[in-house]
């Protein structure tokens, strides 16, 4: 999934407007303006589609971890590895929405979605674990929408 996918997958759950996006931004001490994110909303045919870059998507999830939970003033973020990959966004999707393996399980079969508690650690190991995973897009559109469901319930 791209960057601005995820983006307008969270807007979406969230139910929020590009004001909401902007405040994300500001949270993790990043200002934009609303014209960006609507470039970001943009379909890819547009010719005013900007795609959302992945310093900017690390703020984003910063941002949407500070809304979901708070922000610890004595703490900094945690560094990023770029690119940022379906794992990162993955473990800060869970950070964000403060979800235990059993939550993230059951959030999958919300969407009709199968995963053990083994694949899932396989995707939170560092790459050079021997047990490592690459997260796939079909998991993260399936944790999206599993907590879509959720949220909107």
């Amino acid at each position: 999934m791209t960057n601005n996918e995820i983006i307008k997958s969270i807007r979406h759950m969230l139910s929020f407007n590009d004001k909401n996006i902007v405040e994300i931004f500001k949270l993790a001490d990043h200002e934009i303006i609303q014209q960006d994110i609507q470039n970001f909303m943009r379909a890819e045919t547009d010719p005013l589609f900007v795609a959302c870059p992945d310093p900017l998507m690390a703020k984003f999830l910063d941002g949407l971890i500070y809304l979901k939970r708070g922000r610890d003033p004595g703490k900094p973020p945690m560094p990023y590895e770029f690119p940022i990959t379906n794992n990162t966004i993955l473990k800060k999707l869970r950070v964000a929405f403060e979800l235990k393996e059993e939550d993230l399980i059951k959030t999958f079969e919300r969407a009709n979605f199968r995963i053990g508690k083994s694949e899932l650690t396989a995707f939170s190991r560092k790459k050079d674990h021997p047990n490592f995973r690459n997260c796939g897009d079909q998991v993260i559109r399936y944790l999206l929408k599993g907590l879509t469901i959720k949220l909107k319930a």
